[in-house]
């Protein structure tokens, strides 16, 4: 087998690797992209885009429902899951083709199987195509599968994870999800709209608790409203699979039935075999790599993206760290800076957030406040009948520097952009409440979240002030 010779070698063709991939390119490498299944990863085929195409249906399910509140009459409504799913696969198959051509676009050599470390230099493919290459550098972006426990193995008919969930064209009359993350929650907040009676299981004494008290309580209540029962500061203990269904054992002593379940309790690294062992790159005890700001490994032509730096388990984030990774490569030296991530929850109300809590901005030693204001408040949230939620700003109350901003509602994963820039570029709070923002919109609810932080509010009762 012929040796072939590149700049660079990237393994994996998920959000984080392709865009590596590009970059590098673009930057004028020889540039290699191994993947050992469907272009675009976990979040294009398995994750992200079809989860949110189902999402969208149940978005256009809930609007129809609702008609008659905007003076329109539509009759019985009914739906057809196996059709919706036939839909969110079209649309996977649709962005990947797309990527496809855009990845041969860009002048890449892609080679389609399991790549493996011979040496720190040398990668042999194993699978449809049969490769050993070599390369000056080197990105690893092999991402993270679902985690299987133990005591809850996947069948995937009765026990299931996120992938093979996905994958269902029939839905349970009742679901039991065993996590409050934000996998968890988007899958609950999704068959609860098509009518499955949900039960979310949670160990902590909230769901996505790392969102602020504030979002998760919200949440829990809007949860609640729509059918879903939430279970905080309880285990499962064991999964029993039985005729149709499972039973559900729990550390306070109830008993729960369901016809499936859903186990998002973690991830798991996929770094245990790709040969790492060769090169002397150092991996963690839980199967995470760690980087420096350069997303370079402790073997510097060697870099690591993605879900195995352990940082954010988010395809925008694994992007970054991919352009920040092929510049250096290029010898166009470029930082990693965590400090301004967005991250979205696309749940039903959805969740934006960026930057601290008010409760991590205190444990920080912060002298912080927030600013809030109700989406009821609001002029276009009133028209189009999209009430529910509020958004807040964190400040440090002598600086009014802004050190985090939580939105939950309609349109908060559009929303959250606008904080992501201003804490990115370390604006104040008065470079929000000072700048024009038209009228009327949701965007608004940043504008007077900024004044309610500074006292200065418009559109809110005046906070009581001591006499």
């Amino acid at each position: 087998m012929d040796k072939q010779i590149f700049d660079i070698i990237v393994i994996g063709g998920g959000p984080g690797g392709y865009v590596a991939a590009i970059r590098a390119s673009q930057r004028g490498l020889k540039t290699a992209l191994i993947e050992v299944g469907e272009m675009g990863g976990t979040c294009l085929n398995r994750g992200c885009i079809p989860s949110k195409a189902l999402i969208a249906n149940a978005e256009v399910l809930k609007k129809v429902r609702e008609a008659e509140n905007y003076g329109i009459s539509v009759g019985e409504v009914s739906f057809d899951y196996a059709n919706m799913k036939e839909r969110k696969d079209q649309v996977v198959s649709r962005i990947r083709r797309g990527l496809e051509g855009l990845i041969a676009s860009n002048q890449i050599s892609v080679f389609n199987g399991f790549g493996k470390f011979i040496s720190p230099h040398e990668i042999k493919v194993t699978g449809k195509d049969e490769a050993l290459l070599e390369a000056k550098n080197v990105v690893i972006a092999t991402g993270s599968e679902p985690l299987e426990l133990p005591q809850f193995p996947f069948d995937y008919k009765v026990v299931h994870d996120s992938t093979s969930l996905l994958n269902i064209t029939h839905l349970p009359k009742k679901l039991i999800v065993v996590g409050g993350g934000v996998v968890g929650c988007e899958f609950a907040s999704i068959h609860a709209a098509f009518d499955v009676e949900v039960t979310i299981i949670e160990m902590l004494p909230s769901i996505i608790s790392i969102e602020g008290q504030n979002v998760a309580n919200f949440l829990t209540a809007s949860f609640k409203k729509r059918g879903v029962e939430v279970l905080t500061n309880v285990t499962v203990e064991k999964i029993e699979t039985q005729e149709g269904g499972a039973v559900a054992s729990l550390s306070d002593g109830q008993k729960l039935e369901a016809d499936m379940v859903l186990i998002s309790v973690g991830r798991k690294y996929n770094t245990d075999k790709i040969g790492l062992e060769k090169t002397g790159v150092i991996v963690e005890e839980n199967g995470t790599i760690p980087t420096n700001e350069y997303m370079q490994t402790n073997v510097p032509h060697i870099y690591a993206i993605g879900d195995i730096t352990g940082k954010w388990l988010l395809a925008h984030v694994a992007s970054h760290q991919g352009m920040i990774a092929a510049n250096n490569a290029a010898n166009h030296p470029t930082k990693m800076n965590y400090n301004a991530v967005p991250s979205v929850i696309f749940t039903d109300p959805e969740i934006g957030t960026i930057g601290m809590t008010l409760e991590k901005a205190t444990e920080a030693g912060y002298n912080a406040a927030i600013g809030k204001f109700p989406f009821m408040a609001l002029g276009k949230s009133q028209a189009t009948a999209e009430t529910e939620g509020f958004a807040q700003v964190v400040i440090e109350k002598s600086t009014g520097q802004i050190l985090g901003a939580q939105v939950i509602g309609y349109g908060a994963s559009t929303l959250i952009a606008e904080m992501a820039v201003a804490i990115g570029n370390e604006l104040t709070i008065h470079s929000i409440s000072e700048t024009i923002h038209a009228h009327p919109t949701i965007a608004e609810a940043w504008m007077e979240a900024a004044l309610h932080a500074d006292e200065m509010s418009l559109h809110l009762p005046p906070r009581k002030r001591p006499r």
